[in-house]
């Protein structure tokens, strides 16, 4: 098996592992698996995060190994770590709210052509997250400037337009997660991810200034971090 092979080995393993996970803590909560809405949600995340996985393997296979390593690394700062930790505790947190409110209690009553909303634009995240790795080889999901693999600013396709695209095709994601689920509960979680994602841009702005050539010019050509006009 070349190095290929064995990277979409690794990539199926913890495809197989997140969804597993994903299931367990979704119909765990739910209390039940008839669940439309949740088996649709894993469904096109199978589909369409997987795709984009294997799209990756073929274009870029350096930058899939890259997303593939563990959230700890050697030269990522204490406060990234300990970030990538709440994130996970919040990601857990979030859906075991959505599964209470959408199955088990069924507090939520969305409607069907809304929830159909929701995974347009979990699908339109992914379109535009494919945009950045095909822009970025550099695009990891730890905060370090990777000099093992000499890595230089970016300033084509969607960072022309604005420093942080990654952060910025990830916001419809956050809103289409709860609708596709059928959750308006799960609507008040996402002020507090896109807080938390805003104090991580800066944060990652401030290392990528002190230690990456050529940041600090780019900052200045390019001004908004994640939305064009606004910020």
């Amino acid at each position: 098996m070349g190095a290929v092979g064995k990277l979409i080995a690794l990539l199926v393993v913890e495809f197989a592992v997140l969804m597993a996970v994903l299931a367990a803590l979704l119909f765990g909560t739910a209390g039940t698996t008839d669940w439309p809405s949740g088996w649709a949600y894993l469904g096109l995340f199978l589909v369409v995060g997987g795709a984009v996985s294997l799209w990756l393997a073929a274009v870029d296979p350096a930058l899939l190994a890259e997303r593939l390593k563990p959230p700890v690394q050697r030269g990522q700062g204490t406060w990234d770590r300990l970030f990538l930790l709440a994130v996970m505790v919040v990601y857990i947190a979030w859906h075991v709210l959505m599964a209470l409110d959408a199955r088990r209690f069924g507090w939520s009553h969305v409607p069907l052509a809304v929830q159909a909303l929701g995974g347009a634009l979990i699908t339109a995240s992914y379109v535009g997250i494919a945009w950045v790795y095909r822009a970025n080889s550099f695009a990891a999901p730890v905060i370090r400037v990777q000099r093992e693999r000499r890595q230089t600013v970016i300033d084509t396709g969607p960072y022309a337009y604005v420093r942080h695209p990654m952060y910025a095709f990830a916001a419809p994601m956050f809103v289409g997660i709860p609708l596709m689920l059928g959750s308006w509960w799960g609507l008040l979680a996402v002020p507090a991810i896109y807080a938390g994602v805003g104090w991580r841009a800066v944060r990652e702005e401030r290392l990528l200034r002190a230690e990456l050539e050529g940041y600090e010019g780019y900052a200045r050509r390019v001004r908004w971090r994640l939305a064009p006009g606004v910020w």
